[in-house]
């Protein structure tokens, strides 16, 4: 609410961001982002006094409900994040307050939900990806660590154990991968193909039933 506005807001600047929408700035700040239309409905033009009753429907209505009808209609190609969808908005240039209400209103009815997103990528990918890419790439896409653990233990407990030596098997298998006929360069070669996949170094040897392989050997 505009409970701690009391001063007077001034419009210093209103912007064309593309042909429909322009970007507003109040007392030399960017405020937020409006359609062409309103700005007429509004009253909005650079030098005016922006009236508090004005900002407020502003912020508390038109923004809020434009937002959260963009996070529905993005939902409606794929699931998101969290921080997927804060970076989307941030993309349009939502205030951070109608952000935060918009992604609140969408977790509220569980349309973003990381932890469910979290099992269902750990789901699809249990058979092709290891543990390690699994767990690099929900962190990019911003789930937590808890959500991830969270998310092994669940999909274990249903599926049973991931099993990378298998993983890694059927990945020499496809290499063409002989160790008996394989020389150390090229042992370590697809060592250091496997260790970019995300498996252990353990597992990697192990699969590869290459004796001549040390811990220390060059991964890159």
């Amino acid at each position: 609410s505009l409970m701690g506005r009391e001063d007077r807001m001034v419009i210093t600047k209103t912007e064309a961001v593309n042909k429909s929408k322009y970007a507003v700035s109040i007392d030399g700040e960017f405020a937020f982002v409006l359609y062409k239309g309103e700005l007429h409905k509004y009253g909005i033009a650079q030098d005016r006094e922006l009236p508090p009753h004005v900002y407020e429907e502003i912020m508390e209505n038109v923004l809020p409900k434009r937002a959260k009808l963009r996070c529905m209609n993005l939902l409606k190609s794929r699931e998101y994040t969290r921080q997927q969808m804060e970076e989307k908005l941030r993309q349009g240039k939502y205030p951070p307050p109608v952000i935060e209400e918009a992604i609140a209103y969408v977790e509220s009815f569980g349309y973003i939900n990381d932890e469910a997103y979290a099992r269902r990528y750990v789901e699809t990918y249990m058979e092709t990806k290891s543990r390690r890419r699994m767990e690099d790439d929900l962190r990019r896409k911003g789930v937590d660590r808890s959500c991830i653990e969270e998310a092994f233990c669940t999909v274990q407990e249903a599926d049973g154990l991931q099993n990378e030596e298998a993983m890694i098997k059927e990945l020499l298998r496809k290499k063409h991968f002989d160790a008996k006929q394989a020389d150390l360069k090229e042992k370590r070669r697809i060592q250091a193909f496997l260790y970019r996949k995300g498996f252990s170094p353990d597992k990697i040897r192990k699969a590869m039933n290459c004796d001549d392989l040390e811990e220390g050997d060059s991964w890159e």
